[in-house]
Formats: C-alpha cells, structure tokens, sequence
C-alpha cells in the first residue's frame, strides 16, 4: 500500500481504487484483450475531467495509482509524456466532452459481445432475465468507421445522447457501456456480456427461442434498473475478494 502521504498526493483515490478493481476483475473474466481496452471515469461535475488507463497497460497490472487524470478539454494531452493511447482519447474523450451524463465508460473487445456485434441484426431479445436487462436500453452502431480516432470517437459520442440508453453495441467492433459509476457501469459491463453469451449459445441450439413480449421484458428491465443496491455490493464484493488475495491494486 501507498504511504498516507503518497496518498494525499493523488486525488480522487476511492475512484482510483474501484477503477483498478474493475479493470482487474475484467482481466480476471477474459473480457479484455490484450492492451487495446480501455475505461474511463469523470471526476468533476460537467464530466469533462477524467481518470483513465494509462497506454498500454494490461488490465491485470494496474493500480489505482496508475491512472491517468485527463482533461477532454486540453487539446495539448496527446502532446504529454504520458499521454493516453490515441483511440481512447479519441473514445472516452468525445464522450465525457459531448455527454456530461456518461460518468463513466467501459470499452472492452469482450468475446460474446464481439461475436454479438459480428452479426447483420445485432439486437438483443429478451429471452431471459439478463437479456431482459437490456430491453430498449442499447443503441446499436451500425456505421464502423475504423479505429475510434477523435471523428470516430465524436460520431460515437452522438449516438448517446439519450441517458436512458447505457449500452452500445458497436457493430463490428465490440460493446461500450456508461454508467453513474464505477459499480454501476462494470455491472451493466458484466451482465451485458452474460446476456450476450446467453444468446448465442441458445442460437447454437438451432431451436425457436422463446422471446418475452414487449410488457414482461419492460417490466423486467425496469424492476432490475430499479434493484436496490445490487451494482455496489457486486464491485464490494469484488474488492473484497482482492484484498484477501493480497492484490496490490488498491496502490
């Protein structure tokens, strides 16, 4: 652990902390891939500051004083020693520029939401308590442009406007997901890519799916949204698991 002075040298260190146990966890589940990912998370009240992975940096290493503290505003960041990797600036940037609501954001390359992402109709129907999860609450891309550079990243950032929308599908490419906080975005993370997973193995069957109507799936999405504290014990639990492990990444 960080000596107490070190300590008061980094700002915003519980956010660090959840960050780093979200990234180590995403590691721990084979969501990542390699150093190409990235997540984000605003720490001022317009958005527009916010602490990110540094470049290439596995998942499984970081810790919360790794982080980077970026200002999506300062157009001289990719000028810095340690400037973040292009795409996530360009990604996270325009996002926490253009959508205040978006505190934080996940993008991973995640297996199932790839594969999810790969087909011609990449919707999600409601097939299931976790699919249901996502009922009109994803927007998917249909229109990849290559890597997320500052105008892929600015064309991205449009498409959530809506704050009701949390989840993007980003055809050919893989998912992205924003959330209040670090609890509430790495739950939406894992139960998307759970839902995900839930729907291809039953499309592998070759049988009829059995599709909740419109009302059930509603209801289901709203009763979950509404789920009192489930996000935050998730990721509590998830630290607690770390710190009886001797993980340093609360350091």
């Amino acid at each position: 652990m960080l000596h107490p002075v070190q300590q008061a040298n980094l700002s915003f260190w519980q956010e660090r902390v959840d960050m780093a146990a979200a990234f180590r966890w995403t590691a721990r589940l084979d969501m990542h891939e390699a150093v190409a990912n990235h997540f984000s998370l605003a720490v001022n009240d317009n958005g527009t500051q916010f602490l990110m992975n540094p470049n290439q940096r596995h998942f499984a290493r970081i810790k919360a004083s790794d982080l980077l503290l970026l200002d999506a505003n300062d157009p001289s960041t990719m000028d810095l020693p340690d400037a973040p990797d292009p795409t996530a600036w360009g990604l996270h940037g325009s996002i926490h520029r253009l959508c205040p609501h978006a505190r934080c954001v996940m993008h991973v390359h995640s297996i199932h939401a790839t594969v999810l992402a790969a087909l011609a109709d990449s919707s999600l129907p409601p097939i299931d308590q976790n699919t249901a999860t996502f009922y009109e609450r994803y927007v998917i891309d249909d229109n990849f442009g290559g890597l997320a550079f500052e105008e892929e990243g600015t064309r991205c950032a449009g498409m959530l406007s809506d704050p009701k929308i949390k989840t993007m599908i980003m055809g050919n490419h893989g998912v992205l997901v924003i959330g209040d906080s670090v609890a509430d975005t790495f739950n939406r993370l894992y139960y998307f890519e759970r839902a995900a997973e839930t729907y291809i193995r039953a499309l592998q069957t070759g049988q009829p799916l059995r599709v909740l109507s419109d009302e059930v799936a509603s209801k289901v999405a709203q009763e979950l949204e509404d789920y009192p504290d489930q996000s935050e014990r998730h990721l509590a639990e998830l630290k607690a698991i770390l710190d009886e492990e001797g993980s340093n990444y609360a350091s």
